[in-house]
């Protein structure tokens, strides 16, 4: 039986990367997903889910007012349209948190989205440390200047949950903090 970390964890993939449950319509476009799929073919139940959605300290999901379907907010690698971020302008600064062996290549490329649909940003220091930790390794955090790049016609988005989003990040908008 999993654990409660290792049912979230599970969930994470199931809502934002399982691309043959999205190829097979089990994820709709805009990235829902039914929690009776989820309860019937991976062992969660009504109270896990709600859980989840409950105490996920960075308020990744939602349910759906009928409790009949779940979603991530954001971090997706299926091609999902989420309806719950808004175009927006940015404050001066932003931040990103990630692995000091990631550095030589974020200053040489810029922050990338890889595989996902957006390059994820936080607002504040503190947050973006604790993204940047969860791996193993030196932590390090990107200052970003999104106002400076929002004002060079780049788009920021706002997702529900506060996480910031763009395409990508040029290397001569970011600083070591």
């Amino acid at each position: 039986m999993k654990g409660k970390s290792e049912k979230s964890k599970q969930l994470a993939y199931l809502l934002r990367h399982d691309k043959e449950a999205f190829r097979l319509g089990k994820i709709d476009l805009n990235g829902w997903r039914n929690t009776i799929e989820l309860q019937e073919d991976y062992g969660y139940t009504r109270d896990e889910l709600q859980e989840i959605v409950d105490t996920d300290s960075k308020g990744r999901y939602e349910l759906s007012e009928n409790k009949l379907h779940i979603r991530a907010l954001q971090g997706h690698s299926i091609p999902v349209e989420v309806d719950n971020i808004v175009e927006s302008i940015p404050p001066d600064i932003l931040y990103h948190g990630t692995q000091e062996k990631n550095l030589k290549s974020i200053l040489e490329n810029g922050l990338l989205k890889g595989s996902r649909l957006y390059v994820h940003l936080s607002a504040d220091y503190e947050t973006a440390w604790n993204v940047g930790k969860r791996r193993n390794g030196p932590t390090i955090v990107f200052k970003i200047r999104a106002a400076e790049m929002s004002r060079a016609g780049i788009k920021f988005w706002k997702s529900k949950n506060g996480v910031w989003l763009c395409s990508w990040v040029d290397p001569k908008y970011l600083e070591i903090e």
